[in-house]
């Protein structure tokens, strides 16, 4: 079995000490650094752009997840892979032409993957799977940390893996929203292989200690 990776999403990070809250995942079990950019169109809410997204990839030690909550992500793919992302995320519904999408994301040489919203079904990504690196599942309606877990997550999950073995794909599942200690094991059990964990690790008075605690969960 894979060993299954844990993605601090720095959305929920103190922006006053984001240095710091950076630094603090670099010495943690954490795999990666989870960056979600947001523009205010596709998703209620504006988080943080270029500028930011450097002053991160300066102090990460660790391979940056970059998650484009944003409409027309392809005008933005060379000055993320620029700054450093590792892999780059391209939500579903904000694609007219996701096929493009990805081959441009991976023509830079970097992980391409796709994320569905709570309500999008995983049949809608057949054509897609074998093209890409990860698929990145909301568990939350995106937009806002630290909101409640969507139990029909799980479901998806074991349909997502079943599709991804009929096809003979190597994405990776990746959980985004509201993962916390108690239903990581589930998560695992269904087939998930990235967690992205946000309010639930920097909203702790050791997040140090969190992280550690998921990463033992996820790989008994």
């Amino acid at each position: 079995m894979n060993k299954v990776r844990i993605a601090p999403s720095l959305l929920a990070a103190d922006f006053g000490n984001l240095q710091r809250d950076v630094e603090m995942v670099n010495l943690s079990a954490a795999d990666w650094h989870h960056i979600d950019v947001m523009d205010g169109v596709f998703v209620p809410n504006i988080s943080f752009g270029m500028p930011v997204v450097k002053s991160i990839a300066a102090a990460a030690k660790k391979p940056l997840d970059v998650h484009l909550m944003i409409i027309e992500p392809d005008r933005y793919i060379k000055e993320f892979v620029q700054l450093g992302a590792s892999v780059l995320t391209v939500h579903y519904e904000a694609c007219a032409h996701l096929h493009r999408t990805i081959q441009l994301i991976k023509a830079e040489g970097i992980k391409a993957g796709v994320a569905i919203n709570p309500h999008t079904p995983i049949h809608l990504l057949e054509d897609i799977i074998s093209e890409v690196d990860l698929v990145c599942i909301m568990s939350v309606n995106p937009g806002y940390g630290g909101q409640k877990f969507i139990e029909n997550t799980y479901a998806k999950v074991k349909a997502l893996k079943k599709l991804i073995i009929n096809k003979k794909s190597k994405a990776l599942i990746e959980i985004d929203g509201g993962v916390n200690a108690d239903n990581t094991p589930l998560l695992v059990e269904a087939g998930a292989d990235v967690l992205v964990a946000g309010s639930f690790v920097f909203k702790a008075s050791d997040p140090l200690a969190v992280i550690g605690n998921i990463a033992a969960l996820a790989n008994p």
